[in-house]
């Protein structure tokens, strides 16, 4: 699967569609700009922020005064991943050569998307976004048709200049590079239905990491024209990919006229979420919780940082050093902490971790943060559960309670087995979702594993062990995991003790 490269470099907890790589270097074989370009411009979020301070993060052209185009998966960083509503924190810098000063600020207060990741976005990763006041600058047309091989392009960007992350790579000085469009044919990963392979053959002159969005501009008469916007690299020492401008001007001209305007995406609730790079977690509480104690967060033990809890152990009382946002209903962050200490891990019996928190439970309740209760029952099946991600709640059912699942090397006594539905499909790094009772505050369990290939007992292949030996696997099925018991292990001031009585969490010693 092709990797998408070219974007903010920000990792959010959305659908994984590829493995990461080094991107290409520079907007390879360019020169700082001369002069601005009017309808230029650079997107900004400050949520996500990119990890550079000039809070460049992918290009911008304008279309009309209130209209900017963009790629979709530049516009795909809202939290729910939503085709269509209105972002936060979002705005552009239009017609300066330089990021940081000069030309138009406006803030975005609307975007809207032609695909997202779901949809597959080769040969459609274009966005609009609409500016809250008009900018004067002089908008860009889209070219008239599609063209053809061996046609002159300027390409236009402040992508990176090498391959690091460090503020020596992020240029706040526009640059741009001639080229010419290639073959579709050069670049082995090019989509025909409409995509452009725009560069140098061997790659020596291409876009970058955080060109995305940025444009393809070819000359019709005296003017430069929209052909494409950066989406993804070609391929190794390839060009790079943009998507084809001029096969989308309908979609374009209908939202920007006003005759043809998508609904905005109804986003769901995800209040409380914490999104984990590749996990996602929840903060709670025991019922013996005080307001002055360390909050603590709860996902799984293969989500934490370093190596895992070996098959059979724990984890227990390590250094610990991770951001940790809690999420708004619409996912943005409502209230922010770091988790100093890991007090507990284990994939042994369940699949769970506790972290603690530089803050307490009071003081997240006084910044609006949502803290879950812990519970202290079991699941049991037919059980209606809520599997509470970062972008989206799953309608779960417990099928049935499985004593024993294997995965790898690791066995879960009573894992929760969901009944298949459209609506209960976690994907790969769903992981660490709590999963909330009716009331959706209480935790009754913690999303953990699906079985993908449908082999029997391996890494991403959960099987169920039956009372006679005998080993279950079906490709697709999913499972969470217990945590009545943990509340049992938690004593004062938010401390794991896995020696008090009643503690049956792995590595438990209780005192007689």
């Amino acid at each position: 699967m092709r990797n998408r490269l070219l974007f903010l470099g920000v990792v959010l907890t959305l659908p994984v569609i590829g493995t990461s790589a080094p991107p290409a270097q520079a907007i390879v074989g360019g020169t700082e700009s001369a002069h601005a370009y009017s309808f230029m411009g650079s997107f900004q979020p400050s949520f996500p922020a990119p990890p550079r301070s000039d809070g460049h993060g992918c290009g911008v052209e304008v279309l009309a005064p209130q209209w900017v185009l963009t790629a979709s998966h530049c516009a795909g960083k809202n939290p729910t991943g939503a085709k269509a509503g209105v972002p936060r924190g979002w705005k552009v810098r239009i017609g300066s050569l330089d990021t940081t000063s000069g030309g138009e600020v406006a803030e975005v207060d609307h975007y809207y998307r032609l695909a997202n990741y779901q949809d597959g976005l080769w040969g459609q990763d274009l966005a609009l976004m609409h500016l809250k006041t008009p900018v004067k600058a002089k908008p860009i047309r889209v070219a008239s048709r599609t063209p053809e091989e061996n046609t002159p392009v300027r390409m236009l960007g402040w992508g990176m200049t090498c391959a690091e992350m460090k503020p020596e790579c992020f240029p706040t000085r526009l640059r741009e590079a001639d080229t010419v469009v290639q073959p579709l044919s050069v670049c082995p990963s090019a989509s025909p239905s409409g995509e452009l392979c725009v560069g140098s053959r061997d790659g020596s002159v291409s876009a970058t990491n955080m060109d995305s969005g940025g444009p393809a501009l070819v000359r019709e008469g005296d003017d430069w024209a929209l052909a494409g916007v950066v989406s993804t690299d070609g391929g190794a020492g390839a060009p790079a990919l943009y998507t084809d401008v001029t096969k989308h001007a309908g979609w374009i001209n209908g939202i920007i006229s006003g005759t043809d305007v998508p609904p905005d995406d109804q986003i769901p609730n995800v209040e409380g979420a914490v999104g984990l790079s590749g996990c996602a977690g929840s903060v709670v509480r025991t019922p013996a919780s005080q307001q002055d104690d360390p909050a603590l967060l709860l996902t799984n033990g293969h989500c934490v940082e370093g190596q895992r809890p070996a098959p059979g152990a724990a984890l227990v009382d390590q250094p610990a050093d991770r951001q940790v946002q809690i999420a708004d209903r619409q996912g943005y962050p409502q209230a922010t902490a770091r988790a100093d200490r890991l007090l507990y891990a284990t994939m042994t019996g369940t699949d769970a971790a506790l972290y603690r928190l530089d803050k307490t439970y009071g003081q997240l309740e006084a910044e609006g943060a949502k803290v879950f209760r812990l519970a202290t029952s079991p699941v049991r099946a037919n059980d209606a559960l809520s599997l509470a991600f970062t972008s989206r709640r799953f309608a779960c059912t417990a099928e049935a309670v499985v004593p024993q699942l294997r995965e790898g090397g690791y066995e879960q006594q009573d894992a929760i087995r969901y009944a298949s539905s459209k609506d209960c499909a976690p994907w790969q790094g769903t992981s660490g979702s709590a999963l909330l009772a009716e009331d959706g505050t209480t935790v009754v369990g913690i999303h953990n594993t699906h079985n993908v290939a449908g082999e029997p007992c391996t890494d991403d292949n959960p099987c169920e062990i039956g009372q006679d030996g005998g080993v279950t696997s079906v490709q697709g099925r999913a499972y969470g995991q217990q945590v009545h018991m943990i509340a049992g292990c938690v004593g004062d001031r938010s401390e794991v003790d896995l020696a008090l009585p009643g503690c049956a969490l792995t590595g438990a010693t209780p005192r007689s």
